[in-house]
């Protein structure tokens, strides 16, 4: 048994436009910019939906939004995901890549938001 929710959206942009959709979209939310000195490829723009982070993120794919899934075991979520029909792309660090059936990329994390995780996961057999 396991638990999962879905827990953030990126928007991934080459490097070279990370400032200015960074900017755009600390406009169009109206949230602040944090930049992590250690992950600074990731700019969070808070929580304009409670328990939904909002980031950019500086990637090499060319732009895309892509969704984050949370969860107590990554490998338990990817196993039930792929029963679905998803398919592993890439693994990073402790993360899975993966794609849904019509390719659309996603990732899965572990937790992220312990407290909201906590209130919101789903309870998987």
């Amino acid at each position: 048994m396991h638990r999962s929710r879905l827990t953030a959206v990126l928007v991934d942009v080459p490097a070279v436009q990370f400032e200015p959709v960074t900017r755009f979209w600390s406009g169009a939310l109206g949230q602040e910019v944090e930049i992590d000195d250690e992950d600074p490829e990731y700019a969070s723009l808070g929580r304009p939906v409670p328990g939904l982070q909002f980031m950019v993120q500086s990637v090499g794919s060319p732009p895309r939004i892509h969704i984050d899934i949370e969860t107590d075991d990554v490998e338990a979520e990817v196993k039930r995901l792929e029963a679905l029909g998803a398919t592993r792309v890439e693994k990073i660090e402790t993360w899975w890549v993966m794609a849904d059936p019509a390719g659309v990329v996603f990732c899965v994390v572990r937790v992220q938001e312990p407290e909201t995780f906590e209130l919101q996961a789903t309870t998987w057999d």
